[in-house]
């Protein structure tokens, strides 16, 4: 699975604005989020969609959430100010 392209990045403005709201996440380039120095989320799409895979709450590995459609965004958005 390849990382989000530039156009599949411009689908997500409303979900990236919310995030680059969030304290304590910072954007590295574009749809790619740090805490601290380390990655903490990014994106991802293949032929069945678009994803978001967030650092995992042991902060060893990235679990992954579909973020295809809008109705999943507040979902993610929980996700992630529950592992901040």
């Amino acid at each position: 699975m390849k990382h989000a392209s530039p156009g599949a990045i411009d689908r997500l403005r409303g979900l990236l604005a919310t995030l680059r709201a969030i304290e304590g996440l910072n954007e590295k380039r574009p749809g790619i989020f740090y805490r601290k120095s380390r990655a903490f989320l990014h994106f991802h799409e293949d032929p069945a969609g678009l994803f978001a895979d967030i650092r995992d709450r042991a902060g060893v590995d990235f679990d992954r959430f579909d973020v295809t459609d809008q109705a999943l965004w507040p979902g993610l958005i929980t996700e992630v100010l529950k592992r901040l």
